[in-house]
C-alpha cells in the first residue's frame, strides 16, 4: 500500500471545505476496520484512508500549513499504512471506570505481545507491538499500543482464497477469541494484501 504524500493531502482551507463529506467517508470505513475482543479490548486497524485523515485532522487541529510541519506529520503516521504483507492496528484497552482501568493495565503487563491473528488452521501470528517507543513497564501496559501482523505468503493466499480468519488474546488474565471474525471485517483486511 502507497505512503502518503505531502502533494496528496488537501490544504487547509481545501479540506475545511470538504471535511463533512469525507469524515463521514471515512468512519464508514471504520466500521469494517473495528475488531472487539473481548468486553475491553479491541483492534483498530489502520490503512490508507484511516491515516489521511488521522493527518488531515492533526494538521487542522495543529494549523499546520508549512513543507516541514507537514512532512513530521507523514513521517509519525505513514509508519502506520500496510506494507501489502502486513496489517497494522492501534489495540485499545477499554475500561470506562479510571480505577478499575488502572488495575487492569497493571494485570495486564505484556497483553500487547499476546495478541494474535490466524488465518484457518495454520499457526498464529502474534503481534509486533510497539516498533516506534516502548509503551509498557514491568509494573503496568499502556492503554494504547500500535501493533504490526506479518502474514506469511500462504497465509494471506488462503485467506485471499476463503479461508476464515480467526483473532484472539491469549493472555493469562485476558483470554478471548473471535472465531470467526466477521466477513465484512475479514474483506476489509484483505484488501490491505498484495
Amino acid at each position: 500500500m502507497q505512503k502518503l504524500s505531502r502533494g496528496e493531502l488537501l490544504s487547509l482551507e481545501q479540506y475545511a471545505e470538504e471535511r463533512p463529506a469525507f469524515r463521514d467517508r471515512v468512519l464508514a470505513h471504520k466500521r469494517d476496520r473495528r475488531l472487539e475482543l473481548g468486553s475491553n479490548a479491541a483492534l483498530y486497524f489502520e490503512d490508507r484512508l484511516t491515516m489521511q485523515y488521522q493527518v488531515q485532522e492533526m494538521l487542522r487541529i495543529e494549523r499546520i500549513f508549512e513543507a516541514a510541519g507537514i512532512d513530521e506529520e507523514l513521517a509519525v503516521y505513514n509508519p502506520m499504512i500496510p506494507d501489502g504483507s502486513n496489517w497494522k492496528a492501534t489495540f485499545m484497552i477499554e475500561y470506562a471506570e479510571e480505577e478499575e482501568r488502572r488495575e487492569m493495565l497493571a494485570k495486564l503487563v505484556g497483553i500487547e505481545d499476546r495478541v494474535y491473528v490466524q488465518v484457518a488452521d495454520f499457526d498464529r501470528v502474534f503481534a509486533i507491538a510497539d516498533e516506534d517507543l516502548e509503551r509498557a513497564n514491568e509494573q503496568k501496559t499502556s492503554a494504547v499500543h500500535f501493533l504490526r501482523f506479518e502474514l506469511p505468503r500462504e497465509q494471506s493466499a488462503a485467506l485471499q482464497s476463503g479461508a476464515a480468519l480467526i483473532a484472539g488474546i491469549d493472555h493469562d488474565n485476558y483470554r478471548v477469541e473471535v472465531c470467526p471474525v466477521a466477513n465484512n471485517i475479514r474483506r476489509s483486511l484483505i484488501n490491505d494484501l498484495d
